[in-house]
């Protein structure tokens, strides 16, 4: 690390500290040619590698603007799609790898967009999925369904799975 004062070549650590989000970490730092200090604030780095082979840093702002475009006209605030965006960044994090395909980014988001709202879940799925006919349609919104169909189910106390039928 270079001093940003005289511009030796080295540093010595003084003090690390968390930082409050947690995601890095705050060093402070003294130069040996110069005696002053100064701080630095590390965080890893997770890189995006899209279709075309090209790479560049996640940024929880173009997972937003991706999803804002789907919640349009939909009961969504700007905080559920930082809360969004966060959990995405967690989940893409969680998988231990310095770089991670732009596909598995979407897969990310898919799951806490249904939770969140649901249209904004099939507009966001039509585009992603590239869905091609009604069938396409037809086949998320019954997923929906059955889903919603197993969760009354449980919440009533019946079993989620019909009995079987007698001889």
């Amino acid at each position: 690390m270079h001093c940003p004062f005289c511009r030796h070549g080295d540093s010595r650590v003084i003090d690390s500290r968390t930082a409050e989000d947690g995601a890095s970490i705050r060093r402070r730092r003294q130069c040996p040619a110069c005696g002053r200090r100064f701080s630095t604030l590390e965080t890893s780095s997770l890189t995006v590698v899209k279709r075309s082979g090209a790479q560049q840093p996640f940024s929880r702002d173009k997972v937003v603007a991706g999803v804002r475009k789907a919640c349009q006209g939909r009961p969504v605030s700007d905080d559920d799609l930082a809360l969004l965006a966060q959990q995405v960044e967690e989940t893409v994090r969680a998988s231990g790898s310095a770089q991670i395909e732009a596909h598995e980014i979407g897969l990310a988001i898919l799951g806490p967009l249904r939770e969140l709202d649901e249209i904004a879940y099939l507009r966001f799925a039509s585009v992603y999925s590239a869905f091609t006919s009604l069938e396409d349609f037809e086949r998320a919104i019954a997923t929906l369904r059955a889903e919603h169909d197993a969760l009354r189910a449980e919440e009533d106390g019946h079993p989620s799975v019909p009995p079987a039928a007698g001889p």
